[in-house]
C-alpha cells in the first residue's frame, strides 16, 4: 500500500479517536453537572442509602443542604455544618469533633463526589441499562481517592450510586428515595442538649 495513503489514514485514526476522546470525557462531565444539579437545591435534599465495603455493610438516611449534611445509620449519627464534623457513635455514646479531609467526606457522605469531580480526575462513561456509568480516575497520586464509579439515572439523572476506592479498598453506596426538602440549617449542626451524657473528644 502506498505509504502517503497510510500516514493519511493514520492521521484521519488518531483525529477521530482524539475527537472522540474529547466528545466522551465532556458528556461525561456533562452528565455528573447534571446528577450536581439535582441534589443541589437550595432548600435540601434526603435520601435513603445503603454502604458496602470490605468490613460489612449498613444502611441509612441523609440529608444535604450545599456542602452540608446530616447523616444517621444505626451505629452513628454525623453531623457537618460545611467545616466541623460531629460524629455520634451510639455504642460508647461519643461524640468526635473533626474537620474533615474530602477523603474522609467521600466515605461518610456519597454526594460529595459532586466536591470532586471538577477538579483533578480525568472522566469516561459507558451507558448500563437504565444508566450511565461515569468512571473517575485520578489525575494525581496525591488523591486519597483513587477512582469513582458513578451511576446516575438516564431519565432523571439522580444519582443511584457511588462506589469509590480508597488505597486497595472500594466502598459502595447505593442511593435510593432521593426527595427534595426544606431544611434548616440547624440540623446540620450537633447540640449537646439532645447528648447530655455523651462524652466530647475534640480532634481538631
Amino acid at each position: 500500500m502506498n505509504t502517503g495513503i497510510i500516514r493519511v489514514a493514520i492521521t484521519a485514526f488518531l483525529t477521530f479517536s482524539c475527537s472522540f476522546v474529547s466528545v466522551n470525557a465532556q458528556t461525561a462531565k456533562d452528565v455528573l453537572d447534571k446528577a450536581a444539579a439535582t441534589i443541589t437545591a437550595k432548600q435540601g435534599v434526603k435520601a435513603n442509602f445503603k454502604m458496602t465495603a470490605t468490613s460489612g455493610s449498613t444502611s441509612g438516611s441523609i440529608a444535604i443542604k450545599g456542602k452540608k449534611f446530616y447523616a444517621t445509620t444505626p451505629q452513628a449519627t454525623v453531623w457537618f455544618d460545611g467545616k466541623t464534623q460531629w460524629t455520634y457513635m451510639k455504642n460508647n455514646d461519643e461524640v468526635n469533633v473533626s474537620n474533615p479531609t474530602e477523603s474522609q467526606l467521600q466515605a461518610i457522605n456519597p454526594y460529595n463526589f459532586i466536591n470532586l469531580y471538577k477538579r483533578g480526575y480525568a472522566y469516561t462513561m459507558n451507558a448500563s441499562g437504565n444508566n450511565y456509568v461515569v468512571h473517575l480516575t485520578a489525575n494525581s497520586a496525591e488523591r486519597k481517592i483513587k477512582e469513582l464509579f458513578v451511576s446516575v439515572n438516564k431519565k432523571t439523572y439522580q444519582p443511584v450510586q457511588v462506589k469509590m476506592l480508597q488505597g486497595k479498598k472500594w466502598t459502595t453506596f447505593d442511593i435510593t428515595n432521593i426527595k427534595k426538602e426544606s431544611l434548616s440549617d440547624s440540623q446540620f449542626r450537633f447540640n449537646s442538649k439532645d447528648f447530655p451524657k455523651a462524652e466530647i473528644i475534640d480532634l481538631r
